[in-house]
């Protein structure tokens, strides 16, 4: 779990690596994303969650460039965080990222999405998984390392003639793609079709392929579904395995409660696309709003699930 300094601050405020302002997606009539304002910080696992229908994949697609939001602004940060006139001034001129001695600050809401993966370094993972089945479980990884082989082959000619720079690209490639089937206990079904493994085994090679773009901030759409409690115990040994050895910012959707309040330092609360509470899971996990929105109740109930709250901690502490 993340620090707190003693001030009382968190690390999400003193060193956001996404700082997502003011978000706002509208479809025609619908606002599906409200007025949305979190930050992720850097090193942390960040879980976003809420209902169904709360908002959170549209949250994401936006952060990834698959969506251009109506409103709001997207920072990402590779070091330090920027100022508020620094962004201010890559607005005011009309760029998508941060020159000179503070480049490495994009602006996610203006750029394209394989611009977001492969300039600012975000990877992601679907709710419904997306390998190529056709392919072997080895080769998935190759391909999330295309880009990076196409440049050191000169786009092809380099690899027709067996260059030097190609073959010691690909070499590299093939250690990394082997470290990271390790990494998720599949290296002996490296050859086998990704079709073919078992669902949790699925899920595990798509973070191991997502990985392989050397991400700086991993968003994982619902990792744990279908995943037994086994599988869902691996993935949090995984997850946190990325963050402390590779020092990957992790943003997931989880709607197992287990996983969320075991590996999380920061939880961003979403019902019906307004954020309803964000803070560490144990403050989120008592907030009366959320056990609303999870319970269903009216927004008016919100008071009567607090007194009945208060009364049970009253029941509790008098009880012992």
């Amino acid at each position: 779990m993340a620090t707190s300094p003693e001030n009382g601050t968190h690390r999400w405020d003193v060193d956001p690596i996404l700082s997502v302002e003011h978000l706002f997606m509208r479809f025609g009539g619908l606002i599906a994303v409200n007025d949305l304002s979190f930050k992720v910080g850097r090193g942390d696992i960040t879980a976003l969650i809420g209902p169904n229908g709360a908002g959170k994949t549209t949250v994401f697609n936006c952060i990834t460039g698959f969506y251009k939001p109506s409103e709001g602004r997207l920072v990402l940060a590779h070091g330090r965080a920027p100022t508020p006139d620094e962004v201010a001034e890559v607005t005011r001129v009309g760029e998508r990222a941060l020159a000179g001695p503070q480049s490495g600050v994009y602006l996610l809401e203006r750029m394209p999405d394989y611009a977001v993966s492969g300039q600012a370094k975000v990877a992601r993972t679907f709710q419904n998984i997306r390998l190529f089945t056709g392919m072997t479980v080895l080769e998935n990884l190759m391909v999330a390392q295309h880009n990076a082989l196409m440049a050191a082959s000169g786009f092809s000619i380099k690899g027709l003639l067996g260059l030097p720079g190609w073959a010691s690209a690909q070499r590299a490639a093939t250690e990394k793609a082997t470290y990271w089937l390790e990494k998720v206990n599949l290296i002996d079904r490296a050859d086998d079709p990704a079709g073919d493994l078992p669902y949790g085994a699925q899920r595990r090679l798509e973070i191991a392929r997502a990985m392989c773009s050397d991400p700086i901030l991993l968003c994982l759409d619902e990792p744990a579904a279908g995943l037994n409690p086994r599988e869902s115990l691996e993935l949090n040994t995984l997850l946190r395995a990325i963050r402390a050895e590779h020092g990957t910012s992790i943003l997931l959707i989880e709607h197992d409660m287990s996983v969320v309040m075991e590996i999380s330092d920061h939880v961003v609360v979403l019902d019906y696309g307004t954020k309803i509470s964000d803070g560490t899971p144990e403050a989120v996990k008592n907030d009366p709003r959320v056990i609303a929105a999870y319970l269903g109740v009216d927004e008016d109930a919100v008071e009567e699930v607090e007194a009945a709250i208060n009364a049970d901690t009253h029941a509790t502490g008098t009880s012992s």
